[in-house]
């Protein structure tokens, strides 16, 4: 853009017009990209990782705070852990349950 003064009172503002167009069309090619992304974001299906209680497990071996699908759960046959309760799992403080389709700890009542 360039700005010219003809005269005391006349200013002339002149564009590079191909510049202009190729702004003008890549913010509009940036507005459906971005739409695009909002729209195909609503409509996505949120995925379940579990149906039932039993699909569900603790996270970790020793004291666990949280739960996970069956499938992500650690081998814990050699592990030895402390005799502490510390975790929401612990000592039957609570258990892994299927809550809207997500594994998370339920507690005991």
């Amino acid at each position: 853009m360039r700005i010219e003064r003809k005269g005391a009172d006349k200013i002339s503002i002149s564009h590079n017009k191909p510049l202009l167009i190729l702004i003008i069309i890549l913010i509009i090619i940036l507005g459906f990209v971005i739409y695009s992304i909002l729209k195909n974001k609503s409509e996505n299906v949120i995925e379940k990782e579990c149906e039932i209680d039993e699909d569900c497990i603790a996270s970790s071996c020793c004291h666990p705070e949280s739960c996970t699908i069956k499938d992500k759960a650690q081998v814990c046959e050699k592990i030895f852990c402390s005799q502490v309760c510390s975790g929401p799992l612990d000592c039957g403080a609570g258990h892994c349950g299927c809550v809207e389709g997500k594994c998370l700890v339920v507690e005991n009542k």
